[in-house]
């Protein structure tokens, strides 16, 4: 076994896949970081091993003060909680699915030593199919389904994956470890996807000097339309009715900020800001017949009741 993963148990279940995240420099809505821990949460996964964090972090990098040292807390002079890197598994079992939970730091230097780490724990636990999940920042509506853009490791997997309603990313730039990663992968025969869900981010000054906007930290929408393709591309049936909850207060919490926003701002023309955007915005909804039949079974017997 690699020198640097840490076993208790290794869990032996056919089918198992692996859902990924991290706690990294760009993590809009807590997608890639608070995702996972819901899903451990809610689904009462085992911690049942982890990557030591030996060689991965930076202490410190002069000028920048708190960036990439872990955070302590201590109380009259004693230390109460220390945050230091973490890469942990976790294990739940959905129906006959082993479902591994892996949530991370994102290393700061010898990646493709963590790439090795990664794979070798993947190949220990039997997961045949990897999921990162991940977010971006964008202008996009608050009350609408999100976009969710996705990379693929194997060639093959794009015809898989054209039934699920995702954009597939064209973008160019820094790697994230979750790109990193899927590229990686493909030299190692492993499907790796990655699920990106865009997140609302809104400057209504459109100034750098004074910035006035909504940037939502937790972006339950953009968990529960990623969470809706899991369900149904390996058979979960997670009951995500408490996230579809959390994602109705997240909107009128929004919506009652936009509210006192206007009449603090006047100046600012937020309504046309929004109008102008939700008429430029292409709404692509994830709609699989069975979810159809239910919603139209729901209505009828709601037209019933009345």
């Amino acid at each position: 076994m690699n020198e640097l993963l840490q076993f208790t148990d290794i869990p032996k279940t056919e089918n198992t896949i692996m859902i990924l995240g991290w706690r990294e420099w760009a993590d809009a809505g807590s997608i890639s970081s608070g995702l996972p821990q819901y899903l451990i949460d809610t689904t009462h996964a085992r911690k049942i091993g982890q990557i030591s964090s030996d060689g991965f972090y930076i202490f410190q990098i002069p000028g920048t003060h708190h960036l990439v040292r872990p955070r302590i807390r201590l109380e009259d002079g004693y230390r109460q909680e220390i945050e230091e890197p973490r890469n942990e598994f976790y294990y739940t079992q959905v129906g006959e699915r082993g479902v591994v939970i892996f949530l991370g730091d994102e290393p700061h230097m010898n990646v493709q030593r963590y790439a090795r780490a990664l794979f070798d724990a993947v190949k220990l636990l039997g997961a045949t199919y990897l999921v990162g999940v991940a977010g971006v920042y964008g202008p996009t509506p608050y009350d609408k389904d999100r976009q969710v853009s996705c990379i693929y490791s194997l060639p093959r997997m794009r015809a898989e994956l054209e039934d699920y309603a995702l954009n597939f990313s064209n973008y160019e730039g820094g790697s994230s470890i979750g790109s990193f990663l899927v590229s990686a992968a493909e030299g190692e025969n492993l499907p790796f996807i990655v699920l990106y869900g865009f997140v609302p981010a809104y400057d209504f000054a459109r100034s750098a000097i004074q910035p006035q906007g909504i940037q939502i930290e937790n972006d339950f929408k953009a968990w529960y339309d990623i969470m809706r393709r899991l369900n149904h591309m390996f058979d979960l049936h997670l009951d995500l009715s408490e996230l579809g909850q959390r994602t109705e207060e997240m909107i009128q919490t929004i919506d009652e900020k936009i509210e006192e926003m206007k009449e603090e701002n006047s100046e600012l023309d937020i309504e046309g800001y929004l109008k102008q955007l939700n008429e430029e915005f292409i709404e692509t909804p994830f709609l699989p017949l069975d979810d159809v039949w239910e919603q139209g079974l729901r209505g009828l017997f709601d037209d019933l009741d009345e």
